[in-house]
């Protein structure tokens, strides 16, 4: 459709505003009202929000998890596209190449830093969020135990469309029901499932994606390597993933459940430490994790069986915990994840449905892999020295081994497998507002990031990057795209020995560096090829 004067004006008028909004990257008026009109001549007027106009704010903020990422000085998307349909994606991404706009793509906005929606360090380089929350369809196909889902849909949406179908399918996915799957798969996607049946980029057997260029391809069409690339390789680099075809896994019609509570007074240091050995070995379909927030620890389990056998394997491999068959809950695999969403099953499962469920905080994250169990004395000093303190955050400590130790490290860019004894993470969160409060929480976990060093990984120090950390470092440019050398500080520890190859399918299907971020994956030099 040609546009008229009528929106020719409109898109000036938007161009002034966006121009003086104080937090938007700057970019010459007239690249930005060609980018508006590109846009608006395929893309209804009513899908396409700048800083001017009413819903702006709300569409911003409606997955904005964190907080820290919508304060006056991290940059702003000078529009926000929220796409109904495949074709308004290939339309943004060609008229952002065209007009020099980037696109970030945002399914859920759980982006721990929050990339998918907000700018941190590359405030000169005008962007436009590109949001996928109407592309949310999911088709299950129970006789073949596969299901189609597209990336606007929640982790939650998925499990319920699952269980919906199937009381004997599940899906290995992670523990937050507003995730986007569209992020979520392309990190990897780590759950209460992956040492039975591994991440949810292991379970992925197609994909649709838009590229660079604007063409819209699937498995065959796109070639393995860049099938390969986004099956854990970070969702911000290579292109725009719309739907994911996914393999379902077996699972019985009853699974047992049980969350036991542990204070220093009650041995919790004493059952962490035992805890590391154990863990890790235990039967798949097993899966036992450790959170330790207010000076408690609380053991949880999905077992894929019945209460009888679980306490059974439970008095012989872990007596001390003193689990008892009066802790077991039995529910459905479905019901299952509501539990772990939600830290109990007396909520329907329709709550799973509730994209917004999750409350908003301000939020900074660090992660670490364990590959020796750490002694208790460590243990000890460190629940004196950190656990107790008020600002003390939540540690979460998710098991590997299982199938996990048996993929290889080169399957999918994700290479965090065998060796691995667990994962450990470092979640503050809070709500209060202002620099004080910030500094303090933030401190807390870089401080004990810090007093970890020795007993993590080490050459790289590995991190999985669905916990994003731009403490590790950020892009710098080389010419006009991102430099490689400088990339890799950060990029090995989230993917070792796969970055290189992750960055030569870089340079393949995105050359001209067109998906860019803080932590894109930047191409391959010709030199290095």
């Amino acid at each position: 459709m040609a546009r008229t004067p009528r929106t020719t004006i409109l898109h000036l008028v938007l161009t002034l505003c966006i121009l003086s909004a104080q937090s938007t990257p700057s970019l010459a008026s007239s690249a930005i009202d060609e980018f508006l009109g590109c846009l608006s001549a395929d893309i209804p007027s009513r899908l396409i929000q700048t800083p001017a106009t009413p819903s702006y704010s709300a569409l911003l903020l409606s997955t904005a998890w964190n907080l820290r990422y919508i304060l006056p000085d991290t940059s702003k998307p000078i529009g926000i596209i929220a796409a109904t349909e495949h074709a308004h994606v290939q339309t943004t991404v060609r008229c952002g190449r065209r007009h020099g706009v980037r696109v970030r793509v945002r399914s859920g906005g759980h982006d721990y830093e929050g990339l998918s929606y907000a700018s941190v360090h590359l405030h000169n380089q005008a962007f436009a969020v590109l949001d996928l929350a109407a592309l949310r369809a999911i088709h299950v196909d129970q006789a073949r135990a596969e299901a189609w889902v597209e990336s606007g849909a929640t982790v939650g949406e998925l499990y319920y469309a699952v269980g919906a179908a199937s009381r004997s399918l599940g899906f290995p996915a992670g523990s937050c029901p507003t995730m986007g799957i569209g992020g979520h798969l392309s990190g990897g996607g780590f759950g209460s499932l992956a040492r039975k049946y591994g991440l949810s980029a292991d379970n992925v057997l197609d994909a649709v994606v838009v590229d660079a260029d604007g063409r819209l391809m699937n498995r065959s069409t796109m070639g393995e390597d860049l099938f390969w690339a986004i099956c854990g390789g970070g969702g911000e680099s290579f292109g725009v993933v719309l739907s994911w075809k996914v393999r379902l896994v077996p699972v019985p019609e009853t699974v047992t459940v049980f969350s036991i509570i542990r204070s220093r007074n009650q041995s919790a240091i004493e059952l962490i430490t035992k805890w590391q050995e154990i863990a890790p070995v235990l039967p798949q379909n097993l899966y036992l994790r450790v959170l330790v927030l207010n000076q408690r620890a609380t053991f949880q389990a999905l077992f894929l069986g019945r209460c009888g056998c679980l306490h059974g394997l439970m008095q012989d491999r872990f007596p001390e915990l003193g689990m008892t068959k009066q802790n077991c809950q039995e529910v459905s695999w479905v019901q299952s994840t509501v539990f772990f969403g939600f830290s109990t099953t007396s909520i329907p499962t329709e709550q799973l449905l509730n994209r917004s469920s999750n409350p908003r905080y301000y939020l900074k994250a660090k992660s670490d892999h364990v590959q020796e169990p750490i002694p208790r004395d460590v243990w000890e000093s460190i629940w004196t020295a950190w656990l107790e303190k008020p600002e003390a955050a939540l540690l979460m400590l998710d098991p590997y081994g299982g199938l996990m130790s048996s993929i290889s490290p080169s399957k999918t860019p994700f290479p965090h497998r065998q060796g691995n004894l667990y994962q450990l993470q470092y979640y503050s969160f809070w709500y209060e507002n202002g620099t004080a409060a910030a500094e303090k929480r933030m401190s807390w976990v870089r401080g004990l990031y810090k007093e970890m060093e020795p007993y993590v990984s080490k050459n790289p120090r590995a991190v999985y990057v669905n916990y994003r950390d731009l403490d590790l470092g950020t892009n710098e440019l080389d010419g006009n795209v991102t430099s490689y050398e400088k990339a890799r500080v950060w990029g090995e520890k989230y993917f070792k020995g796969n970055f290189k190859r992750l960055a030569a399918v870089k340079a393949m299907v995105d050359p001209d560096d067109f998906f860019k971020n803080e932590q894109s994956i930047p191409p391959l030099p010709a030199a290095k090829i």
